[in-house]
Formats: C-alpha cells, structure tokens, sequence
C-alpha cells in the first residue's frame, strides 16, 4: 500500500522521489488503463461502418 492508497498526501522526500522519476522515465504507466475507461463502442459497430462504405469494386461478384 502507498501513501495515495490510504487517503494520506505523500510527504516531501516522497513527492521529490516520484518528481525525480517522472523526470527521468516519464509517465511510465497511465493514470487510468483501458480497463478502467469506458468502452468507447459497441465493438461491432466499426466493421459494420466497414461494410457500409465499402467501394461497388471491392463487391463480391
């Protein structure tokens, strides 16, 4: 558990530590995965605009 697990502000040396960090390696991980988020769409819902608006060429003959 860290200090932003229990609800409590880091203190100095470990606000200097992760500013250190983030300094050198960046944001490393998201604040939030895709997991975390919201589904963006249905996940059909891109290949049936693929079909929608597929060329009269590529039409199975």
């Amino acid at each position: 558990m860290t200090a932003n697990d229990s609800g409590k502000t880091p203190d100095p040396a470990e606000r200097e530590r992760r500013r250190k960090l983030a300094e050198i390696f960046g944001d490393v991980l998201p604040e939030a995965t895709s997991d975390d988020r919201p589904d963006r769409a249905p996940a059909g819902d891109d290949e049936r605009w693929y079909r929608e608006n597929r060329p009269p060429h590529h039409d199975a003959r």
